[in-house]
């Protein structure tokens, strides 16, 4: 099987200006996604795609590869407009997602190898159990088995009878079909994904057999100053970090 791993990126985020070249440790934040995620072992091959000049010239700069798009409402439309720009085929298409400086690399792997062990999903979003997340940002799973039923950012399922001591924190590394990944930006903003503001409800209201499954780890989006800080204070001890950045 081949298999791509795509890294949406913009410049204009919400919470967070200009987040995706804030430097941790003399890189950008999506240089750092782009480099930990080159050290997977099951990627053929690995793009940023972005509309913004200014995260193509730094890319460059820094040797990774990139396709420009257009403008996008969400990551996963910009890398479905990708993969229809990109003439060679892939079997599996990840979405790792470009604020995620402290990714994994085993976590890109193990995302690939169960849903070669499970492809009659259209999708697989995995997920790391958390406690207390009270966090908007966060996006919670709720499950049935292998099988996801909604994406929420409240607190999800909500202890009303019985205590619910972990919740199902979403990982941002996503394994899409071809089919799944191209169908996707055809079909109209959903109702859910308007309401709770998750592309991915898109996926399920348009009944995309969406799986799941547990990792383990403390990976996390860089979504405020909070995060920011909190990723410049992992970094420092981060195992990862010389195996890509040259002293």
């Amino acid at each position: 099987m081949k298999i791509i791993g795509l890294i949406p990126s913009r410049i204009n985020s919400k919470r967070l200006f200009n987040k995706a070249l804030l430097e941790i440790k003399g890189l950008p934040l999506v240089v750092h996604t782009y480099k930990r995620s080159k050290l997977a072992k099951s990627l053929d091959d690995l793009y940023i795609c972005t509309d913004s000049e200014k995260i193509i010239n730094v890319a460059k700069k820094y040797g990774c590869k990139v396709l420009k798009t257009g403008k996008n409402k969400t990551g996963t439309d910009r890398i479905s407009e990708a993969a229809f720009k990109i003439k060679k085929r892939y079997d599996l298409y990840i979405d790792i997602q470009g604020d995620e400086p402290l990714i994994d690399p085993r976590h890109i792997d193990k995302v690939i190898e169960w849903h070669k062990r499970n492809f009659s999903f259209d999708v697989v979003v995995p997920f790391i159990k958390a406690k207390n997340i009270d966090s908007k940002n966060i996006v919670k799973i709720v499950k049935s088995k292998k099988k996801i039923l909604y994406f929420s950012r409240a607190k999800v399922p909500f202890p009303f009878k019985k205590k619910n001591n972990f919740f199902n924190k979403h990982l941002s590394i996503i394994s899409f079909k071809p089919k799944a990944l191209k169908q996707f930006k055809k079909f109209e903003e959903s109702p859910l994904e308007k309401i709770e503001g998750i592309e991915l409800m898109r996926a399920l209201e348009n009944n995309l057999n969406v799986g799941t499954f547990e990792l383990k780890g403390k990976s996390f989006s860089v979504d405020t100053s909070g995060d920011f800080f909190k990723a410049r204070k992992f970094m420092i001890k981060d195992r990862w970090l010389t195996k890509y950045k040259k002293k």
